[in-house]
């Protein structure tokens, strides 16, 4: 049974293997992550791809749009479908997937890896 809301992935170094910046191409799947990923969508979980990649913050809106449909291509092949791409959380967001987060306790400030404030 599915949450309600959805569950956010990086792309790059979580999704799919990332070792710097070699002109936007992209990565081979992490196979841990992209079957976690299917198990989801097979439960009924809606997942995103949560990514810089489409923002249009540091690059041309044609390289974002170039982006995307390289990712959904991407999907396509190793997950079997379509995945939502975003670079913008919202309040439906219940849980995000990424390299780069750091946790910290709900309220307190608290650095969850290291136990402190």
């Amino acid at each position: 049974m599915s949450r309600e809301g959805w569950i956010g992935v990086d792309f790059d170094g979580t999704l799919a293997e990332y070792h710097g910046w070699n002109g936007g191409k992209l990565g081979n799947p992490i196979e841990p992550m992209v079957s976690r990923v299917k198990k989801w969508l097979k439960d009924g979980q809606k997942v995103k791809i949560f990514t810089a990649r489409v923002s249009k913050a540091n690059r041309s809106e044609e390289e974002a749009i170039y982006q995307e449909a390289l990712i959904t291509a991407w999907c396509l092949a190793f997950i079997g479908q379509e995945l939502e791409i975003t670079c913008e959380k919202d309040y439906l967001m219940i849980d995000l997937w990424d390299d780069r987060c750091h946790p910290v306790e709900l309220n307190t400030g608290r650095d969850l890896l290291k136990g402190v404030i």
